[in-house]
């Protein structure tokens, strides 16, 4: 834990400030650290006792001339989780410098700790990443599920609980930013049994334990407090929630492609764009994982010359609103910000292009669903 680089930094900073050498030893009283860089890697025989006895010592001329490598001063335990680590050592006439033993190793152990801090949560970010890999891209053949939820379990977490991924991608998002980002996110997400973390440089997961309305309104909080602190992009998917290694492997999957569909499709009114979760794109993504000759086929069949209208995005945006508000003439019309007029006009449209009235639900539906195609992409032929 005593590193050598960190060693020589203290024992550096504080011979600048107090005004006296302080060298640091490692446990066998092998000098790491050296502010005068004049006995690195020597042994210092005075700390050996003090490590053994946790006891400090002092060492006048006499003394230290007895001893190897060592010279008039003080030398005391550092200590750290109750165990003694090294020794801290000052060179000086023991009166001179005894007031400034304790000082020095305080503060050399306030470093140490804090040193150990952020090394075990590096060493626990990296578990934590690992353990997203693991139930992300989940392969039985590779890695045993028990296997999986033992590291889970060595980590804090149960993953028989509820939980849903959520996906944000910050692919959109300064690189110099990000940490920020991951900071916000760790606040929001902040459920002892919450799994935070990346997964590669852009995208964030976490496997939120939650109902989907409680990930949907957390999303919120995130962008809020992104946008309030970063201004910057985000695109968000949450998938369906799951308790088992397998289902948190669909969960995420469903997360990523929630954000694929959302960014393709035309966005609905009163919808985030920003936010996208699966149960809201299941045809979609049905749709989009079938056979595409099979889609290709359906698509042409269905729209035939709609498709080639110059308005077709708008005769499109049509479709799915009359389909999605019940076939409601108010409420469709509404949800596309027209006149009822206006709506009745493009479904007169419709209907002269097709040949089918708009109130035959059947074929309105299959139209809806060739809607859908278009928007998820149609493979050319």
């Amino acid at each position: 834990m005593l590193t050598t680089s960190l060693a020589q930094e203290i024992a550096r900073e504080t011979s600048e400030i107090i005004g006296f050498n302080v060298v640091i030893t490692d446990r066998e009283g092998i000098v790491i650290a050296d502010g005068a860089h004049d006995r690195v890697g020597a042994l210092h025989e005075a700390s050996i006792e003090v490590v053994r006895t946790g006891e400090a010592a002092e060492h006048d001329a006499a003394h230290a001339h007895r001893l190897s490598g060592v010279r008039p001063g003080v030398t005391l335990p550092v200590v750290l989780d109750g165990d003694v680590v090294g020794t801290v050592g000052i060179t000086g006439a023991p009166s001179r410098v005894r007031r400034f033993g304790l000082l020095v190793r305080h503060h050399t152990e306030i470093l140490l700790r804090e040193s150990s801090l952020i090394a075990s949560k590096l060493v626990r970010d990296k578990a934590i990443t690992d353990l997203l890999r693991d139930i992300a891209h989940h392969d039985p053949a590779v890695i045993e599920r028990d296997v999986v939820e033992f590291g889970a379990r060595e980590l804090g977490f149960d993953l028989r609980l509820p939980r849903a991924a959520v996906v944000v991608e910050m692919d959109q998002v300064p690189a110099s930013r990000r940490g920020s980002v991951e900071r916000t996110a760790g606040a929001v997400f902040r459920d002892r049994e919450d799994i935070v973390g990346t997964l590669g440089q852009s995208r964030l997961v976490a496997f939120h334990r939650t109902s989907r309305a409680d990930s949907s309104e957390l999303c919120r909080s995130l962008l809020k407090a992104v946008d309030e602190r970063h201004e910057v992009v985000l695109r968000i998917g949450i998938g369906g929630v799951a308790d088992s290694v397998g289902g948190l492997q669909a969960s995420y999957q469903d997360a990523v492609a929630a954000v694929r569909l959302r960014s393709r499709e035309t966005i609905r009114a009163g919808w985030d764009p920003r936010i996208a979760h699966i149960a809201d794109y299941r045809m979609h993504h049905l749709l989009a994982a079938t056979d595409t000759g099979t889609r290709r086929r359906f698509a042409e069949a269905v729209l035939g010359d709609l498709r080639r209208q110059g308005d077709w995005d708008v005769l499109r945006e049509t479709v799915l609103a009359w389909c999605e508000h019940g076939f409601h003439l108010l409420r469709a019309s509404e949800a596309l910000h027209v006149h009822r007029n206006t709506l009745l006009y493009r479904l007169r449209k419709i209907e002269s292009i097709t040949g089918v009235s708009s109130r035959d639900h059947r074929f309105t539906l299959a139209l809806y669903v060739g809607c859908l195609l278009d928007e998820v992409g149609i493979p050319p032929a």
